[in-house]
């Protein structure tokens, strides 16, 4: 909050706790434990903390039962509610009816998307074109106020001692880009797998400026000859590539507020991502808050967090959700997981 002025009440200029609602699964002790942990480390209301009943047993929720629970939340969050943070980790995406009988054509929504934006088949369909948002490099501090739109984002831990480092991590953020002397690097990978480069021309911009106390690397390894991931880095608060799996990222030491994710088709599909790396193994890696989608995308780079969306925003004072959701152009098809009032540039 900053001061509006003699006789004006503050100026939001970032969610904070009382602005965010915790989700925690009816039957799921591990859930419910996860959202008391948070409740208590974030100062959350009591009022926002809701116990939701859905079916924790599969990675994928049918629309109609989906839409009946989206329903039920919002009818009983509180007004000021402005975004939401969900404390389990199946299930994971929202397919249309028809897609959970087998039939072909139905689409998936990353479940932190559809809690968002509701479900709609505007924001999904695989190869297809999906709708953008306003909440797109938007500079509303009250999205749900403003533009109907409550963020979401997953914490993305399955046991209550993973949950608890991470949210450590994520009260650790707070203010380090403001107080003291903290020195942090970014690096943009250009990999030798070309098609998930997309991000290529954003990566290079971000790299062209100059941000204070931020070295921003950019890594062009499209020859193959050298390496495809960063290894060994220190101070690492951001890490954006394109590969299907990320091997090595604990080698690295990570700031706490850190985010990273890796452009391929499956990183949000939990838990096993059809094969490939799922955004959770960023957050077990040290990072603390992830992106990935839940069904094949294809490499548009709308689909996918833009670096320098997300950096500028977070610069401004965005907590990490806000930051990551301004990022994405078209956030239909992803699944945001971390710790969501992470805030390193906090006034």
């Amino acid at each position: 909050m900053v001061n509006g002025g003699s006789g004006q009440p503050p100026t939001p200029t970032a969610l904070g706790a009382a602005e965010l609602g915790v989700l925690f699964a009816d039957g799921d002790a591990t859930s419910e434990a996860i959202a008391r942990a948070y409740q208590q480390a974030r100062g959350i209301p009591e009022a926002n903390m809701l116990r939701v009943t859905l079916p924790t047993r599969t990675d994928a929720i049918d629309s109609a039962a989906f839409n009946a629970l989206k329903a039920s939340i919002d009818a009983r969050l509180p007004a000021g509610v402005q975004a939401t943070l969900l404390t389990w980790s199946a299930p994971s995406r929202v397919v249309g009816v028809q897609g959970m009988q087998g039939v072909q054509g139905a689409c998936a929504m990353g479940i932190t998307a559809a809690l968002a934006l509701g479900y709609d088949v505007r924001y999904c369909g695989r190869c297809s074109a999906t709708a953008t948002t306003a909440y797109y490099n938007s500079g509303s501090a009250r999205p749900f106020t403003n533009l109907g739109i409550r963020p979401s984002m997953m914490l993305g831990a399955a046991t209550l001692a993973e949950a608890q480092v991470l949210i450590q991590r994520g009260v650790a953020a707070d203010r380090l880009m403001t107080t003291g002397n903290a020195q942090a690097t970014a690096w943009l990978v250009r990999t030798s797998d070309p098609s998930r480069n997309s991000r290529e021309a954003d990566f290079r911009a971000l790299a062209g400026t100059t941000v204070p106390r931020l070295q921003v690397n950019f890594v062009d390894n499209t020859s193959g000859t050298g390496s495809d991931e960063i290894t060994g880095r220190s101070n690492v608060l951001f890490y954006f590539t394109g590969l299907p799996r990320v091997s090595q990222a604990a080698s690295n030491t990570w700031l706490p507020g850190a985010a990273a994710d890796h452009l391929t088709s499956y990183g949000g599909v939990l838990p096993d991502g059809n094969g490939q790396m799922v955004a959770t193994e960023w957050l077990r890696a040290g990072a603390t808050a992830s992106y990935g989608t839940v069904e094949e995308p294809c490499a548009f780079e709308q689909k996918f967090p833009r670096a320098s969306v997300l950096v500028s925003r977070y610069r401004q004072g965005d907590t990490l959700i806000e930051a990551y959701w301004k990022s994405v152009q078209w956030p239909g098809q992803g699944l945001f997981v971390g710790e969501p009032l992470a805030r390193p540039w906090a006034p």
